[in-house]
């Protein structure tokens, strides 16, 4: 078997275990609980599902609960954590690191750090931070020293930030269920996602910072059932510039593509429609996808008679190593 690499997947050191409850995320965005981690358990789980390394994340809803030192402290924590797991075991581990935005300045520094002191492989930038979505111009001094260092951005979607969207659910389940009324990952993840990656096209931002590499989660969410609307749409919006529909589907095709979720039996067909297959990336999203649904969404992938045994060799591990030639 081929030994994947999984460039969704997450931890959660005991620490920001703690302060996602005491910042109300207990059942964060939704799902049942603050899933368990431990390195162990991540390493037997790799073992049992032909994993052979994983870059590390944290996933929704970040380090930000509203506090600027707060997050940065507990930004400095977890990225110590990720590289310090790392570092223990190189050959199954990289680090994508946290940043306390929207606190830009305290994000530069920490950045610094990251790569500079604990070599991080990337970082990883949620859809929003507290309603500033990436491509936002606030967030051009970050673009620019990620563009410098030619970073690995790794974006993950988090809780929507929008007034329809806080609607309190009702009923005896109601105090389990984010404001909307049912898990954020399970709809409102997709559009978030959908969301950042198009404000990053349509502002210029990828054109300004031509050399980060982005990875977009969960098989390009709806990207690829609305990239034509979205540039056939693009001249009412009044830009300094007429959007080249060429450029905008080429930019879409530079970008990297996770299969975390449930790319089978449709998404995958799309996204082929606007991706690089050699930019398509294996994503586990484990520990907040449970190990026996990892072990099934492999299965499919292993066993979809739409792939090759070559393809699906470079979607488990061979276009990952372009990004993280590391693990060969």
């Amino acid at each position: 078997m081929v030994q994947r690499i999984d460039v969704h997947s997450h931890f959660l050191p005991e620490r920001y275990r703690a302060a996602l409850a005491a910042a109300g995320h207990s059942k964060p965005s939704g799902m049942p609980a603050i899933p368990e981690w431990n390195v162990n358990e991540h390493l037997d789980m790799m073992d049992r599902n032909q994993i052979g390394s994983a870059i590390l994340s944290v996933s929704a809803p970040g380090v930000h609960f509203g506090d600027n030192a707060a997050a940065r402290d507990l930004a400095r924590y977890v990225n110590e954590e990720g590289a310090k797991v790392a570092q223990e075991h190189p050959q199954r581990f990289g680090m994508f690191a946290t940043l306390p935005l929207p606190d830009v300045d305290s994000a530069l520094r920490e950045l610094d750090y990251a790569f500079d002191t604990l070599k991080a492989d990337g970082v990883v930038l949620e859809s929003n931070f507290h309603g500033i979505y990436l491509g936002d111009t606030r967030f051009d001094p970050v673009f620019e020293e990620l563009n410098r260092r030619h970073a690995k951005i790794f974006i993950h979607p988090t809780n929507p930030h929008c007034p329809c969207c806080q609607v309190q659910p009702k009923g005896e389940n109601a105090a389990s269920l984010p404001p909307i009324g049912y898990p954020f990952p399970m709809i409102e993840f997709m559009f978030e996602t959908t969301r950042t990656v198009f404000n990053l096209l349509l502002s210029g931002t990828l054109v300004r910072y031509p050399n980060v590499q982005i990875i977009v989660p969960h098989a390009g969410a709806t990207i690829p059932v609305l990239a034509d609307r979205v540039t056939g749409l693009s001249p009412a919006l009044g830009l300094p510039e007429k959007l080249d529909s060429s450029k905008f589907m080429a930019s879409l095709r530079g970008m990297y593509y996770d299969l975390a979720g449930f790319p089978l039996p449709r998404q995958l067909k799309a996204l082929l429609e606007i991706a690089d297959p050699k930019r398509i990336l294996y994503g586990s999203d484990y520990p907040y996808t449970p190990e026996p649904l990892v072990t099934g969404l492999a299965a499919q992938l292993d066993g979809s008679p739409e792939l090759t045994s070559a393809i699906r060799a470079d979607f488990m591990r061979n276009n990952a190593l372009t990004l993280f030639p590391q693990f060969a």
